[in-house]
């Protein structure tokens, strides 16, 4: 089961490129730029790796992040995510990124998307990996910061395919958005939002009618709701479900109580990702094998999340249909 994972042609939907900061490269970057981090080695930087909740988490990947300064930087950051994928068969990615947690510290908003969209353009040509950009407003800050990033963000349009919303969910719902989000569809940004991870059912709804996601990062609580289940269903929206960070953030006790399967017998269509894999204890195959494991999955189970993340990427109908054929002749020759 592990070499038919490890194998398996994949997307990745829910990534967070801040999240994928390994603690070596970390401590290599503050190094360079002679930046003083709390650690004095790279195991301290994986021992400080435990927490209990999502704000626990959000602490140190803050910190982390600002060690990030020059576009050499966040280039480094997103290549070394991106080989990763070549090595697990992830054929798309669709990378998230934070620029408040950026300019808020003084670096430009064209530092950091352009080291990231450069790193892209370089995977695509050299590890033959496709890849967009989500570009997320981060919900425990004001609609107008977010307003502000929105601004910024429109001479790179090119470079960014949709937006999300992160960060803190409890006590920042959705529809503290809603301007922004509207603004940012009419800019032509598609819209996703985390919704339903520490946050009620009542979230996932407001993402939906009053942000108009087209994508749910994570989803969990929508099983809350037997009408919000089925309206998942009627819209054919996908869940992008991230499992080993549920159980490291205390959002599930353990795999074996995760809700995966249960989603997919409802009819949900459900994603497997990595959320951020640095923190979280794995990368995307990491995340495939431990869920098949604890949740008995059947090689079907597996194409069909596979199937899944292609058929809900953000990629156009030939991108989507093409990696579908390679992920379908794979599956034949090896169920």
């Amino acid at each position: 089961m592990k070499t038919f994972i490890t194998n398996l042609p994949k997307a990745e939907l829910h990534l967070h490129i801040e999240g994928s900061f390994e603690p070596e490269l970390m401590f290599k970057i503050a190094q360079r730029n002679q930046i003083k981090i709390p650690y004095n080695s790279v195991k301290e930087i994986e021992e400080a790796y435990k927490f209990n909740c999502l704000q626990d988490f959000l602490n140190i990947y803050y910190q982390g992040a600002g060690v990030l300064v020059t576009e050499q930087d966040f280039y480094d950051l997103t290549y070394s995510y991106l080989q990763k994928c070549a090595d697990q068969h992830v054929r798309h990615t669709e990378i998230m990124f934070d620029p408040q947690t950026h300019t808020d510290r003084g670096i430009a908003f064209e530092t950091i998307i352009n080291g990231i969209s450069k790193a892209c353009d370089d995977a695509k040509t050299n590890l033959n990996v496709s890849s967009l950009l989500i570009m997320s407003y981060l919900r425990h800050l004001s609609e107008e910061e977010a307003f502000k990033t929105l601004k910024q963000s429109l001479p790179f349009k090119d470079k960014i395919t949709a937006v999300g919303l992160d960060s803190s969910e409890k006590g920042n719902p959705p529809s503290k958005f809603k301007n922004v989000f509207e603004a940012s569809v009419k800019e032509g940004y598609i819209p996703l939002a985390h919704a339903g991870e520490e946050g009620s059912a009542a979230y996932v709804w407001e993402a939906l009618d009053i942000l108009g996601i087209i994508r749910i990062d994570h989803g969990n609580n929508a099983l809350q709701d037997e009408n919000l289940i089925q309206e998942i269903i009627k819209r054919d929206i996908a869940l992008t479900v991230c499992p080993l960070s549920n159980t490291s953030l205390q959002v599930v006790n353990d795999l074996k109580n995760h809700p995966l399967k249960k989603m997919m017998e409802l009819g949900l269509k459900v994603t497997v990702n990595s959320d951020d894999p640095a923190y979280f204890g794995g990368q995307v195959n990491r995340n495939y094998e431990a869920i098949q494991e604890a949740l008995n999955l059947s090689k079907f189970d597996l194409y069909q999340l596979a199937k899944n993340s292609f058929q809900y990427s953000l990629l156009d109908i030939n991108a989507k249909q093409h990696y579908l054929n390679e992920l379908e002749v794979y599956y034949n020759n090896n169920k």
